[in-house]
């Protein structure tokens, strides 16, 4: 099964899925010191969970721009923005390297979105719709050490029910490194989710 199929199979109970992680979305969330006016990228938005939290940081006179191409969980956004009457967010549909963006953003919020951080092509596009210093803050699913054989087996059956491939969970944030040059990482329940937070140079 294609990972846009896992998440059209999975948009309806999406949100009950990702409820024991809200602590770590704000904690994301926060760690981009989001001031009101500004704008930010929600990349692989899914359901719009981030939402509220992010326009909540960037006042009403802010910006999101949340980008997601599963059409179920784009859809399920739409309806958490109509029934807040959000008018501060622009929903893409569209993966994150074809994204039509334009302009630069204050900031960028990568939460649980593995696939689009191992895509090179899609960070280059959102490095090149950032501004200089731009805040970022990434999280995910990550191998623990060998020897967490129990986080390593969370980690193998979650990444088998949302991801395109296995690669790249040793270091899920090296290609975010990159364009940052350096990241503070931080690791939550027992080693198997990390949070990355930097800035563009």
């Amino acid at each position: 099964m294609s990972t846009l199929a896992q998440y059209r199979r999975r948009a309806p109970f999406y949100d009950l899925e990702l409820a024991p992680f809200e602590p770590l979305r704000r904690s994301a969330i926060a760690s981009l010191e989001l001031r009101p006016g500004q704008r930010v990228l929600d990349l692989g938005c899914g359901t719009g969970l981030s939402l509220a939290g992010l326009l909540q940081q960037v006042g009403p006179r802010g910006h999101v721009i949340a980008i997601e191409q599963c059409p179920e969980m784009l859809e399920r956004a739409r309806q958490r923005v109509a029934a807040h009457g959000w008018r501060n967010v622009s929903l893409l549909a569209a993966g994150v390297a074809e994204a039509p963006l334009s302009g630069r953003c204050d900031a960028a919020l990568f939460h649980f979105t593995h696939d689009i951080l191992q895509q090179p092509q899609a960070l280059q596009h959102v490095a090149a719709h950032l501004k200089p210093g731009a805040a970022l803050a990434a999280t995910g699913l990550v191998w623990a050490p060998p020897w967490a054989v129990l986080s390593n087996l969370f980690v193998l059956g979650a990444a088998l029910h949302s991801m395109a491939s296995l690669a790249g969970l040793d270091r899920p944030w090296a290609g975010l490194l990159e364009l940052a040059g350096e990241l503070d990482l931080r690791y939550h329940c027992l080693g198997a989710v990390y949070q990355a937070t930097g800035r563009m140079p």
